[in-house]
């Protein structure tokens, strides 16, 4: 409803039309705002801004998207009364009471519907009213969803001339007599395609599909024409109008006829200077002209509000009315944003597009944007249909807020991995892949076996197995293949395998990535690029498109130019993006997916590249000592097996002496938990050579016994290697020595060789040396001089030991490609694996005693 003056004073009372309610109620003119947030089964409608009018002319905002249109009060009718000023109670028709003191012969609003209610007919005497009631109709809404058409002959333009500043932005066009055809040809043509295009059947207006979907794809037009001479016009023309005038108003074209043309349409509702046919009875005063200051105030506001661009939909207003209705068969799809036209923008994975790229400078709203995409993915998929892993790279924690934490114990449902801070483990990228390449041999696997070829077939042939669609979102991936080394050769092979088969088995990966250009592993293989079809890219980015495609140059902040042809620029759309990454955004959407999910599901596994695992209670297999967490989606142990066979020791390598200390603490207690538990005897000869790590050593001798290890204690190397045979009874027995280097130097030729036949011999008698050596030649010193047998130590782990100095040790020609890293080690078991493996060394703190516990600290 649209103001365009006010009822005289009368003594009236009003009576609804069946079904209305009161326009002159305050507030009947404006939109009730809708509970924010999410509640309930659905989400609610979304509430865009409208555009400020100056305080003169402000009615209040119009409901426009939620599909509550300006001009939804029904209207009302006005009969006599003979109720005074005081009176004391008014008569309400309609099945209202109120008994409150009449206000009947006070001055009301009197209001007039035009958006997606009615046409308008406004006598020459009420002209007055035109440009208050078009400013009206343009600030009440969102800058640019209402399109003015004035076809003014006589004036051209020049009695609404205040509203010009709309033309520069589109939103305005004066109509010559010699334009008048095109127009009314243009607006029968759009009154046409929203039909056919639009609602296409499924909804009787605009405005019910406004208020179905919380979004209004389409402005409103307004064809106002001033003094016109209809009888004079063309039959072709005076058609058009007919045409207009029947069917404009469900497809939000509306006709503003000004003038005493008795030839205009008789059944549009009528407006005179005392007079308006939907309130019979009731005695107008039409407001005055409004300032053309003011006028033209507000429309050069609204059209610069409209040049700047639509405001993106909120998160909410993106997601689908009712969580996890969709099923993931045939392919992924989520809105991430909107058009510049208002349509939903949604991004595909499938069997075509595959796979993503994503790319955008630093700021640019990358991580924003896959927040979007996660949002929209959760809440039309249930965790049965939709498997996330999210890797990030980079030094920050964007992802881990859909992992379980101290302040929000809240997480994910659909997430089975989070790695956050990994830029210096690309060893758990590669992790990631060789878990996908496993899940992706058990699919095919399982197709084969149903005789299926790709996961449609499957999940209709195997109604009852667990085949979600995967997938994995890998922020900052350069950093994986930015080194030319064994991690990038292996990366890239696994990636164009899963790029290749994945699209096939519902594995979809999603690449993103600040600076693409610099990527030789990625760009130097064409066939990998092009299985990732749908190109993202965000203002700035560089080669995330086709190489002659240069939108992402020109895009705006906050948008996104999204291509499904392989960066083609035939392709692109421009995507406004919403603020997804916002607490007050995404933390409500979380809660309530979290709430939602089924029985037994559990919070992701969360690798954090800055946490250092803490030793558990846990006690491993039998006979098994636990030296770290393993770099991989599982997170397991690296085990150490200590069964009697020749060369079961471990040898610590690196001057890292509190790693050292926490690794042959690890070591020590979980074997001793394995034995107590089996209600096996195990024996622990201890000796400590490194002052510094005296204290822990103590601490470790105290925890042994506490776990019914038989601990002994020896002050030099000398004591451990005399005699060593005689400590073998045929229970697990461990030697446990930091610092062997500092003991081995001061041994004469006989301790010399007992510590060499100890090492060589001690395993098969269930005796196994677990020592620290601070450099990888006194190992060999010890061995035997370079005529070492090294495989008297079938195991070792380097801390701060360069791969080169590795190589004695290593497998692999010239060593491994390692280098140390602050709380990192390298393990290879030569009885176990076919390369080496970085380990994370445990802290043992918790389940040590505190030295003033153990020792006579003052």
């Amino acid at each position: 409803m649209l103001r365009i003056g006010r009822i005289a004073d009368s003594e009236s009372t009003f009576e609804p039309e069946a079904g209305g309610a009161s326009p002159f109620e305050p507030g009947a003119d404006s939109e009730s705002p809708l509970e924010p947030g999410l509640s309930g089964p659905s989400l609610p409608p979304p509430h865009p801004p409208t555009t400020a009018l100056p305080a003169a002319l402000s009615t209040g905002r119009a409901p426009v998207e939620s599909g509550d249109a300006p001009g939804a009060s029904a209207m009302f009718r006005i009969r006599s009364g003979a109720a005074g000023a005081s009176a004391g109670k008014a008569s309400v028709a309609g099945g209202y009471d109120n008994s409150a003191p009449s206000v009947t012969t006070v001055s009301l609003p009197a209001l007039v519907p035009l958006l997606d209610r009615a046409h308008l007919r406004i006598d020459t005497d009420a002209a007055q009213a035109l440009p208050g009631l078009l400013l009206r109709a343009v600030g009440s809404v969102p800058a640019g969803l209402v399109r003015l058409h004035v076809y003014d002959p006589e004036h051209l333009g020049g009695s609404l001339s205040a509203f010009a500043a709309l033309g520069k932005a589109g939103l305005l066009s004066f109509i010559g007599p010699s334009g008048l055809r095109e127009t009314l040809d243009s607006l029968v043509e759009t009154v046409r395609r929203v039909n056919a295009d639009v609602l296409a059947g499924e909804h009787a207006s605009l405005a019910e599909l406004a208020a179905a979907t919380g979004r209004r794809p389409e402005p409103w037009r307004v064809l106002v024409l001033l003094n016109a001479d209809l009888a004079a016009w063309p039959a072709h023309d005076q058609a058009q109008l007919a045409r207009l005038r029947r069917t404009g108003v469900a497809a939000g074209v509306h006709l503003v006829v000004v003038g005493d043309d008795t030839a205009g349409p008789a059944d549009l509702p009528r407006l005179t200077r005392t007079a308006y046919t939907g309130l019979p009875g009731a005695a107008l005063e039409l407001d005055a002209p409004p300032p053309l200051s003011t006028v033209t105030a507000a429309a050069k506001a609204v059209a610069e509000k409209h040049r700047a661009g639509r405001e993106p939909a909120r998160l909410v207003d993106l997601l689908p009315q009712r969580l996890w209705a969709a099923s993931s068969a045939t392919g992924l799809f989520a809105a991430v944003g909107e058009t510049a036209a208002g349509d939903v923008a949604r991004l595909a994975l499938g069997d075509n597009p595959p796979h993503a790229l994503v790319g955008g400078p630093s700021g640019s709203g990358k991580t924003n944007l896959l927040y979007a995409w996660i949002a929209g993915l959760a809440s039309n998929y249930s965790p049965d249909e939709l498997a996330l892993y999210l890797l990030d790279f980079k030094e920050g924690v964007s992802f881990a807020r859909f992992a379980s934490g101290r302040r929000d114990p809240t997480w994910l449902p659909h997430v089975r991995l989070v790695g956050v801070n990994i830029n210096d483990d690309r060893e758990f990228g590669l992790a990631l892949l060789r878990h996908l390449k496993e899940e992706l041999r058990r699919r095919a696997e399982a197709a084969k076996a149903h005789e299926a070829t790709k996961l449609e077939e499957l999940r209709a042939a195997d109604p009852e197995g667990h085949w979600p669609r995967i997938v994995a979102i890998v922020d900052e991936f350069q950093v994986l293949l930015e080194a030319r080394d064994a991690v990038t050769d292996e990366a890239v092979q696994l990636l164009d395998d899963l790029a290749r088969r994945g699209r096939s088995q519902g594995i979809h990966l999603v690449l993103a990535s600040q600076d693409i250009a610099g990527i030789e592993a990625l760009w130097g293989r064409p066939s990998l690029v092009a299985q990732f079809t749908l190109r993202i890219a965000l203002p700035k980015a560089r080669r995330v498109l086709a190489e002659n495609n240069h939108a992402a140059d020109t895009v705006a902040r906050f948008h996104a130019v999204v291509n499904d042809e392989s960066g083609h620029t035939n392709a692109n759309k421009v995507v406004a993006v919403p603020n997804a990454g916002h607490a007050d955004a995404w933390e409500p959407l979380q809660k309530r997916l979290w709430e939602a999910r089924p029985n037994g599901n559990e919070p992701p596994a969360l690798f954090d590249g800055d946490h250092v695992p803490a030793l558990t209670a846990t006690a491993p297999s039998p006979e098994t000592a636990l030296l770290g967490q393993t770099i991989d989606v599982a997170a397991r142990g690296a085990e150490l097996a200590l069964h009697r066979a020749p060369g079961r020791n471990l040898a610590i390598l690196g001057t890292r002496g509190a790693e050292a200390a926490d690794i042959l603490a690890a070591a020590a207690l979980t074997a001793a938990q394995g034995a107590k538990r089996q209600g096996q005897r195990i024996g622990v000869d201890l000796c400590c050579l490194e002052p510094d790590a005296a204290p822990s050593a103590l601490a470790l001798a105290a925890a042994l016994e506490t776990e019914g290890a038989e601990v002994d204690w020896h002050d030099g190397l000398d004591e451990v290697c005399k005699e060593w045979d005689r400590r073998c009874d045929g229970a697990l027995r461990l030697n446990l020595v930091y610092a062997v280097d500092a003991g081995s130097a001061r041994l004469d030729a006989a301790g010399t060789a007992a510590l060499r036949a100890m090492l060589i011999d001690g395993p098969e008698r269930h005796l196994h040396t677990l020592g620290w050596w601070r450099s990888v030649p006194r190992l060999r010193e010890d061995l035997g001089g370079f005529s070492a047998r090294f495989d008297a130590v079938d195991a070792w782990l380097a801390l701060d030991v360069q791969g080169p100095e590795l190589a004695p040790l290593s497998p692999a020609s010239g060593g491994p490609a390692w280098y140390p890293r602050e709380r990192r080690g390298l393990y290879f078991d030569r009885a176990r694996h076919r390369v080496p493996q970085v380990v994370i060394p445990y802290k043992t703190t918790a389940l040590l005693p505190r030295p003033e516990a153990i020792l006579d600290l003052p």
